[in-house]
């Protein structure tokens, strides 16, 4: 089964079930390109993949980069890799991880990163990392700033809003260190910006 199968087959079976729970109230999502994309989302909650993909909708397939650990989670791991997502192994330098995220933008998929590595609590501050800025200055692949509210009651809509896509710029061939750090930054504020008056 292809992973464009799998994805459609357990977003069919999950969202009418999560949305039960979890309703989702998407803003901007005609800011959404075709092709090739990486889309930077904050993050506070486990389910803020599932809020990102069900805001989407089944038009666009994503595929998001989690930590390894969920890849040992007995079948869910196992569904959601064969549905596409792309385990990374924080602790080392993942080299499979770094080339099945710039295959998937190569082939003008859309990938969603979660700059800030981590589940963000409010209060706390985490310096976000430069992954995203770099798989898309390697492909030339636009970003996509996105805020999922913090507080997601039950029964109640949680929403997600998405920007306006933009291409970072560098001077050369292949970013710099400063030129990713100041792209990350530009992409975290514009994240926050979108989540003003929301909370």
């Amino acid at each position: 089964m292809s992973i464009e199968t799998m994805y459609r087959l357990l977003y069919s079976i999950v969202k009418p079930v999560f949305s039960l729970f979890h309703p989702v109230r998407a803003i901007g999502r005609e800011n959404i390109p075709e092709g090739a994309l990486v889309l930077c989302a904050n993050h506070t909650a486990l389910t803020d993949p599932l809020f990102v993909c069900f805001a989407a909708g089944l038009r666009y397939q994503i595929r998001p980069m989690a930590k390894i650990e969920l890849s040992r989670v007995p079948l869910i791991g196992w569904l959601l890799g064969k549905a596409g997502v792309i385990y990374v192994d924080r602790g080392h330098a993942d080299v499979k991880a770094v080339k099945s995220a710039l295959a998937c933008l190569k082939g003008e998929g859309k990938l969603l990163i979660f700059p800030e590595g981590t589940r963000v609590h409010e209060g706390e501050d985490v310096a976000a990392k430069g992954g995203a800025a770099l798989f898309a200055t390697r492909t030339g692949s636009p970003i996509l700033p996105i805020y999922v509210t913090r507080k997601k009651p039950w029964f109640r809509p949680t929403t997600v809003v998405f920007g306006q896509p933009f291409h970072p710029q560098i001077a050369g061939r292949k970013a710099t260190a400063e030129e990713l750090d100041q792209i990350t930054h530009t992409v975290m504020d514009q994240i926050h910006q979108l989540g003003e008056g929301l909370e």
